[in-house]
């Protein structure tokens, strides 16, 4: 394990002193803000707008519409179907317009005078309408491997559904962001993105200028989980159109209840399924189809569905299988990337399938996992093969013995027969998560990295910064390159200007991409200086060491790195170097559903205990524990706080996370009063996070391994306890449970079983 030291930014998070996009405010004499007027309906044509009562409202600069575009009036990333200014509302709230006030309340108020007429139109809101009016974005997609009639000989045969509801993303900070015009006419942006490249790329579309005339830049994120990755993108191009329209600096930031109505979630799902099973518990064959709710428009829901299928193994072999994706198209906002990518979706999908085949065949859950497990030379449904799958076994076994599983199996067991109203629950699940951009070009990185006469050194990179420790990682990566203190390393903004067309900062390859291209650029100035050292030691080059801001070599004085930088310059030795990395070996073929998408997969096991209680379904969570394999760990305390973080980001889609729209398309649960988090309640009263030793990842940046999503899915394990918990209320026999497993949902989940013939 590496001492990264603290987070680079902590000591600013915990004085305020970081700063965000909405904290340069006072940057921007004559700054204008911008308000969107909201259509009412989930679905309507726009009949007719007029904005004179707006235009002159006191303090209303102008509004915003498909006029004043000089470009493409389109955000979407893809498809190019998102509409800045539509003619027919495809989600409750969709802004039709946008009024620049020069306060924000001028802005509010001007937008309340807007004047739409719509006809209304039927929504879709549900995935069951949507396979009903065959309204699909995408799809279908299909993946096969084997035969998969298989399961119709099989000992056990049984077909199911599972629902799989959202996610909102609530980042502590909201959408925003900043444009102006600088002095050559070109267009600058700071705002809150997780891929400046594309928020580049949008708004040079909609101004009809070249990319080279527009730079954006992101200072730090107040977190994003996926929904900063193109959902940004729109709110760039408000704020550049408005600068471009008015030649004055324009902000556009959502507030949390707007932030709610106007982005997107994390996918639902409705999968069907059916399946076959021998006696002993080997899954024989699988057919499933998965219905992602996309939205109004495309966004990333055709890779997210893509994932979701890459997992819907988890950590086991499924020898005769065929799934089909489709996404759906309903009137709702456009769902989006949210951490583990799909991932989360085709794994529950599997446990789900897993559980209900033990309790069907009178076998203990954990048994039925281990039976299926990929072992050494087993390969994916989608022909990769499995690298170092005996680690999911050893995780395995270690946590069972860590965790004292067995014991507490027994304990629990013991408790519950005493108990009639209240009783517990502990399941152990795996995880297998494939870490690389499915999209193959997005896995490359580039990096900018200077060093001045003295010896201090400026990082820029591609990789935007969220709170998760990316920079904090870089800076380690770059100061044991160079062979320097941590103290001489400058972590420099994301800025496009300085390493253009990046990658978005997502698929947990952030550090593998980004931390891969600045130790190249790193490692090539640091041999430009082995000569220069060399000659001012009078020794061989290969003789030179650098280490902690000295360089010397057998027998010699050492001497500071920053006279060696000096001689370097005197001697016109260019100390700045561009990085690159590209990740090798991956590929894929969406048209036969064939490659290696993955470079490389992360490996993980949890156990969780619940406590349930009858009459009101309430569940409390106590005791977690968890064991992930990291690789060598670049900073031991940011992946520990990952992995804790990532839980609970599980713990809550999966339990008390429940996203309500009502039967006019209107988002219910707009807002923290409405919409649960966890909170310290939810946190399990025990919580023991260990990391796999001995896990080195050769041909990964100094071994490690990504660590920002697999820890999701560990959460899994609360589910799976929480149904091994209600069954205890009955025969222990199959439990429907469709997620989240809220409270009602349990309630009544245990009363189903307590019908079967259970206790009272």
């Amino acid at each position: 394990m590496r001492d990264s030291g603290p987070h680079e930014s902590a000591r600013g998070h915990v004085t305020g002193a970081a700063l965000y996009t909405d904290d340069l405010l006072g940057r921007f004499p004559r700054l204008l803000h911008a308000w969107p007027v909201c259509a009412p309906h989930a679905h309507a044509a726009l009949l007719r707008l007029d904005t004179d009562a707006a235009l002159a409202t006191p303090g209303v600069c102008t509004v915003l519409t498909g006029a004043d575009v000089p470009g493409e009036g389109n955000t979407g990333a893809n498809r190019h179907d998102e509409p800045m200014f539509p003619l027919e509302a495809m989600h409750h709230q969709q802004a039709v317009a946008w009024v620049l006030g020069e306060t924000l309340e001028a802005a509010q108020r001007g937008a309340a005078l807007v004047r739409a007429e719509y006809e209304e139109l039927p929504p879709i809101l549900t995935i069951e309408a949507a396979i009903a009016a065959d309204s699909y974005l995408s799809g279908p997609h299909r993946m096969v491997r084997g035969d998969v009639s298989a399961l119709e000989r099989s000992a056990l045969k049984f077909e199911g559904e599972l629902r799989i509801g959202g996610q909102e993303h609530f980042y502590l900070e909201t959408q925003c962001a900043i444009a102006w015009l600088d002095e050559t006419g070109g267009v600058s942006v700071q705002c809150s993105t997780q891929h400046p490249a594309e928020a580049q790329e949008i708004a040079a579309r909609v101004l009809n200028l070249p990319r080279s005339q527009v730079t954006v830049e992101c200072l730090r994120m107040g977190g994003a989980f996926g929904g900063k990755e193109v959902q940004s993108n729109p709110w760039v191009a408000v704020a550049a159109l408005g600068a471009w329209k008015t030649g004055r600096p324009v902000r556009v930031r959502l507030t949390r209840k707007l932030d709610m109505a106007l982005t997107g979630k994390r996918h639902p799902y409705l999968i069907r399924y059916a399946t076959g099973f021998a006696e002993d518990g080997r899954m024989e064959g699988l057919r499933a189809t998965l219905y992602s709710d996309g939205g109004w428009s495309l966004d990333l829901s055709e890779p997210i569905l893509w994932r979701s299928m890459f997992h819907c193994d988890n950590a086991y072999l499924l020898p005769n299988v065929e799934l089909t994706g489709y996404v759906c198209r309903t009137h709702k906002t456009s769902q989006t990337a949210f951490r583990g990518f799909g991932g989360p979706q085709g794994m529950l999908a599997i446990e789900e399938i897993l559980d209900q085949a033990a309790r069907r065949l009178g076998m203990r859950p954990e048994a039925i996992r281990e039976r299926n497990f990929y072992r050494e030379g087993n390969s994916t449904h989608y022909g990769q093969p499995v690298k170092d799958a005996s680690r999911i076994q050893r995780i395995w076994d270690e946590l069972k013995a860590s965790s004292s599983f067995e014991a507490r199996r027994e304990e629990i067991a013991r408790w519950n027969a005493d108990s009639p109203y209240r009783k517990r629950g502990i399941a152990m699940t795996p995880v297998k998560f494939g870490v690389s951009f499915t999209a193959t070009f997005f896995n490359q990185a580039g990096a900018l990295v200077l060093i001045f006469r003295d010896g201090s050194v400026q990082v820029n990179h591609g990789g935007t910064e969220m709170g998760q420790g990316l920079n904090t990682k870089v800076r380690r990566i770059a100061a044991e390159t160079l062979g320097v203190p941590l103290e001489a390393i400058r972590l420099m903004p994301t800025n496009t200007g300085k390493v253009p067309n990046t990658a978005p900062t997502a698929a947990s390859a952030g550090t593998d991409l980004n931390g891969a291209a600045v130790a190249n650029a790193c490692s090539e100035l640091r041999e430009r200086l082995r000569e220069v050292a060399a000659a001012l030691l009078d020794c061989a080059a290969v003789e030179v060491q650098f280490e902690q801001g000295r360089v010397s070599a057998p027998g010699k004085e050492p001497l500071p790195f920053g006279r060696v930088c000096e001689e370097a310059y005197r001697r016109r030795v260019s100390l700045s170097a561009e990085g690159y990395y590209r990740t090798p070996e991956i590929h894929y073929d969406p048209k036969t559903g064939r490659g290696r998408p993955f470079y490389y997969f992360a490996y993980g096991a949890a156990v969780s205990e619940v406590e349930l209680e009858s009459f009101t379904g309430d569940c409390r969570v106590r005791r977690v524990d968890l064991l992930e394999d990291v690789g060598d760990s670049l900073a031991e305390v940011i992946d520990r706080g990952q992995l804790e973080g990532g839980f609970v980001q599980g713990l809550g889609w999966l339990t008390i996370e429940e996203l309500l729209w009502d039967s006019h398309g209107r988002l219910a649960t707009a807002g923290a009063s409405t919409y649960k988090l966890p909170s310290w309640s939810e946190l399990p009263e025990v919580f023991k996070v260990s990391f796999l030793p001995r896990a080195t990842e050769p041909g990964v940046i100094f071994g490690s391994k990504a660590v920002g999503e697999p820890p999701l899915m560990l959460a899994i394990s609360a589910r799976e306890a929480i149904r091994e918990a209600i069954a205890a209320f009955g025969s222990g026999g199959p439990v429907h449970l469709d997620s989240p497993a809220t409270p009602e949902r349990i309630f009544f989940a245990i009363r189903a079983q307590q019908e079967q013939g259970g206790p009272a």
